[in-house]
């Protein structure tokens, strides 16, 4: 966001101590948790002013990272979409993706991955007309994933920490920097949540982080033309 903008979104707030919160998390600290309440973090995630932000809430932080993202991440997180909706008409299976959408339990939480999925009989759980989704009223999604270029510590520590709270049943953290996927299969154990390495997805029945890896690879020195015609190809020739 340009400094002419940020002036423009911090005058359009009235002078109240969300004002200096917002100017932390949105001028000076992007990127990183700080201390606030949920009533101030909600007055800033709601601002139209900052619609081209992400905000994330969790034990009484609040964290914001700025939408616009950089070519290489932009290029992977269309590419997971791609490659995971051609497994999913490859298989005949129902999904439902979301693109960086909210998810909220008042008071307490906030997530917003960059790319998450409700997956079979739970593939239409949140009706058309939806908001930012509820989690008092609706579940969580089946998987999320996150896309890692400059916030790999934070999304496979503090974040993954989160998802197992909402009961997310799967995450994926996208390392763009190295092609390669550390996923994790969330578990909970009498209210005891955890979660633990996987190396293929055991909510999409068959498929293999190596496949998904390879492609990512590919597309390092090929369009997403190219790259999603192998990996079509590649599963056909699992289907035969």
């Amino acid at each position: 966001m340009s400094v002419v903008l940020i002036e423009k979104a911090s005058e359009n707030l009235s002078k109240n101590p969300s004002e200096q919160l917002s100017q932390n998390l949105i001028e000076q600290n992007l990127n990183t948790w700080i201390k606030a309440s949920w009533d101030d973090f909600i007055q800033i995630a709601d601002n139209p002013d900052y619609a081209k932000h992400k905000f994330y809430y969790y034990n009484g932080e609040a964290r914001v990272e700025p939408m616009s993202t950089g070519s290489d991440h932009s290029n992977d997180h269309a590419l997971v979409i791609m490659a995971v909706g051609i497994y999913f008409s490859v298989k005949g299976l129902a999904i439902n993706s979301k693109d960086n959408c909210s998810y909220r339990k008042v008071g307490s939480k906030e997530v917003q991955p960059d790319i998450s999925y409700y997956v079979g009989d739970r593939a239409q759980s949140i009706p058309w007309g939806t908001g930012v989704v509820d989690l008092d009223i609706y579940s969580a999604p089946d998987l999320a994933i996150e896309i890692a270029n400059s916030s790999w510590a934070d999304d496979v520590g503090k974040k993954r920490l989160m998802y197992e709270d909402l009961g997310v049943k799967e995450y994926w953290v996208i390392d763009v920097k190295n092609a390669e996927i550390l996923a994790f299969a969330i578990t909970d154990v009498e209210g005891v949540r955890g979660s633990y390495r996987i190396t293929r997805s055991q909510i999409i029945i068959g498929l293999e982080f190596a496949l998904l890896e390879e492609a990512l690879r590919l597309s390092r020195e090929n369009d997403h033309g190219q790259v999603t015609s192998w990996l079509l190809t590649q599963l056909q020739k699992v289907e035969r």
